[in-house]
């Protein structure tokens, strides 16, 4: 088994910037991949970027060039800077890990809050 936390989402003008950070515990060492997915409201679930534990990045194409997803490997955690913020960016942000541990599982957490006015 394997818990996220994440924290760092907050209200936010247009143009500014945020930081999510996800914190893992439990079988950590299952983990082989780590993202971020957010779903607005009326909205399918979306990518918005992976790493490996190789530091491999992924990132949807709607954010391309304004996040960067990073992990701290001696903490266990993972981050999304998240700069030139646009009010489409609003919607529950949520962490995942991808595992392996005898077979594939994946692991969400609850998600967290971000809202850019314009």
């Amino acid at each position: 088994q394997v818990q996220l936390v994440e924290s760092g989402g907050g209200l936010v003008q247009a143009g500014g910037s945020l930081r999510l950070s996800c914190t893992p515990s439990g079988n950590i060492f299952s983990i082989y991949a780590m993202g971020w997915y957010r779903q607005a409201p009326g909205k399918q679930r979306e990518l918005v970027a992976t790493i490996t534990r190789a530091g491999t990045t992924n990132y949807g194409d709607p954010v391309k060039g304004r996040f960067t997803i990073s992990r701290d490997n001696a903490k266990n955690m993972v981050y999304l800077q998240m700069n030139s913020l646009r009010p489409e960016d609003t919607a529950v942000y949520y962490c995942k890990a991808n595992c392996f541990d005898h077979i594939t599982r994946d692991y969400w957490g609850q998600g967290t809050q971000v809202t850019v006015s314009s």
